[in-house]
C-alpha cells in the first residue's frame, strides 16, 4: 500500500477560500480546514466573509477595512454559509454585511467596507530600526525541530505560512521576560496569484495566528500553558496600501490591556520596504485556571 503524501498546506488554505455559489442571491458556501480542538479557525472564515463580501462588489473597489465579531465556536466538520447583504453602494465607497452561519446562526457577523482608488494626503508611521533581516531569524521550522508535540506540528507542518519571531517564540514555553512587544516576520510557503483582495484575505487569515500572543507573552505564558482557554472575540483591520503575503512582512505587535478575561492585541503590517501596509486590532478572552 503506498503512502499519499501530505498535501501542501498553502494549497489547502487557497482551496478552502474558493467559495461556491448557493441557491440564494448573494450567498455562497464553504468549506473548514481541520484544526487541533475541532473548531473553525478565526482567520479562515474571516477571509472567507470578506471574499464573499468581495463576489458582490465591482472590481475596481478593493476592501479597505472590516470589522467583524466572532458570535459562536464553528465546526469544522460541516459547511458554512456565508449571506451576504448589500448596505450601499456609493460613488466611491461600497458597504458590505457578511453573515457566517453554521445550522441557520451565525458565527461571524462582519461589515467590510470597499473603496475606489483615489488620491489623497499621505503619511505613514514608520518601523522600528535595526530589525534583522528574516533570512537570519530562526523559523518556527527551525526552532521546533524534532520536538514530538501536537503545538509543534500545528505550527510547522500544517502552516501555510512562514513565521519568525525575532527573539524567542512562545509556541512551547514562555519567554524570558514579561513583555507585550513582539516582532514577526511572515509570508506564505510559496507564490501566490496577483489578485490584490485574495492577498488582502490572506493577510487577514495569517494575522490570526499571531494577534494574542502578545498577551500571553505580557504574563508569562505560551501556547502550551496547562488550562489556556483563548478564542478571539471580535477583529478590527485596516489595509493601507496595496500587500502581498508572498513577500516578507513584519508584524510590530503590542498588547495595550488585559482585564475581566479579555485581552487586546493590536499590530502594524510593514512591507520590507518599509512601507505600512495594515493595521489591525483584535479582542479575544484569554483564561487560565490560576485566574
Amino acid at each position: 500500500m503506498t503512502d499519499v503524501p501530505p498535501r501542501d498546506p498553502l494549497e489547502l488554505v487557497l482551496e478552502v477560500l474558493e467559495l461556491d455559489d448557493a441557491a440564494a442571491p448573494d450567498t455562497f458556501t464553504g468549506t473548514s480546514l481541520r484544526k487541533p480542538g475541532g473548531r473553525v479557525f478565526g482567520g479562515q472564515v474571516l477571509a472567507q466573509s470578506l471574499l464573499a463580501a468581495a463576489r458582490t462588489v465591482a472590481d475596481d473597489r478593493l476592501p479597505h477595512s472590516v470589522h467583524g465579531y466572532f458570535l459562536r465556536p464553528g465546526a469544522v466538520d460541516k459547511p458554512i454559509t456565508f449571506a451576504v447583504e448589500r448596505l450601499r453602494d456609493g460613488r466611491s465607497f461600497t458597504a458590505r454585511r457578511t453573515h457566517a452561519l453554521q445550522d441557520g446562526a451565525p458565527i461571524l457577523s462582519m461589515i467590510t467596507s470597499f473603496q475606489t482608488e483615489q488620491p489623497g494626503v499621505e503619511h505613514a508611521d514608520t518601523p522600528p530600526s535595526d530589525v534583522p533581516e528574516p533570512e537570519t531569524v530562526p523559523s518556527a521550522g527551525e526552532v521546533l525541530a524534532g520536538v514530538d508535540h501536537p503545538l509543534a506540528a500545528f505550527w510547522t507542518q500544517a502552516s501555510a505560512f512562514d513565521l519568525r519571531h525575532v527573539g524567542q517564540p512562545i509556541y512551547l514555553s514562555p519567554g524570558t521576560e514579561p513583555t507585550d512587544r513582539q516582532l514577526v516576520w511572515m509570508r506564505a510557503h510559496g507564490p501566490l496569484p496577483d489578485d490584490e483582495v485574495l492577498h488582502r484575505a490572506l493577510l487577514a487569515y495569517a494575522c490570526d495566528q499571531v494577534m494574542l500572543e502578545p498577551v500571553l507573552r505580557r504574563h508569562g505564558r505560551s501556547w502550551a500553558s496547562p488550562g489556556l482557554s483563548i478564542a478571539s472575540l471580535d477583529h478590527a483591520m485596516w489595509w493601507h496600501r496595496p500587500v502581498r503575503v508572498d513577500e516578507w512582512l513584519l508584524y510590530v505587535q503590542s498588547a495595550p490591556s488585559a482585564h475581566g478575561g479579555r485581552g487586546l492585541g493590536a499590530a502594524r503590517v510593514y512591507r520590507r520596504d518599509g512601507a505600512l501596509v495594515a493595521t489591525i486590532a483584535q479582542e479575544g478572552m484569554v483564561r487560565f485556571p490560576d485566574d
